[in-house]
């Protein structure tokens, strides 16, 4: 009994708290006029303007998949995706013909070439410096 008698309080609490969510908050709400948006508050109020009616909403659009039709596709893209993943697992790959794959790869990069001998980098070198020279200045 003493139970029964505790949720009827807390029952009644609830509803005491609740009941001032009841009333209107805008029914007497009063712009700051000193408000930068006080003006456009005022121009867009029409306190007697009339409430929508139903036949106000826009109609049902036409052409539209049904909703039963997202699931499907949504099936599919998870079977297509378990399908890629167990395609793409790592006991799928193998590296079997390597060998030949890397020959054909060196007869398509062409002949090895021997590495620049010292002398040749140092005279490139030197002639790149000797035309590096600025020009003489300019004559005012």
């Amino acid at each position: 009994m003493n139970a029964r008698r505790s949720a009827l309080a807390a029952g009644a609490a609830g509803c005491v708290l609740l009941s001032g969510c009841v009333a209107n908050p805008f029914k007497d709400a009063i712009v700051d006029p000193r408000s930068p948006v006080a003006a456009e508050v005022a121009a867009s109020v029409r306190p007697n303007a009339p409430y929508p009616t139903f036949v106000n909403f826009p109609k049902a659009p036409v052409g539209v998949r049904p909703i039963k039709q997202y699931g499907v596709d949504a099936g599919r893209v998870e079977a297509d995706a378990a399908k890629l993943a167990a395609a793409t697992a790592d006991s799928t790959w193998v590296l079997n013909g390597t060998e030949a794959f890397a020959a054909q790869a060196r007869i398509d990069a062409g002949p090895i070439l021997p590495p620049a001998q010292p002398a040749d980098t140092e005279a490139f070198a030197k002639d790149l410096k000797a035309r590096a020279t600025p020009p003489p200045p300019a004559k005012r």
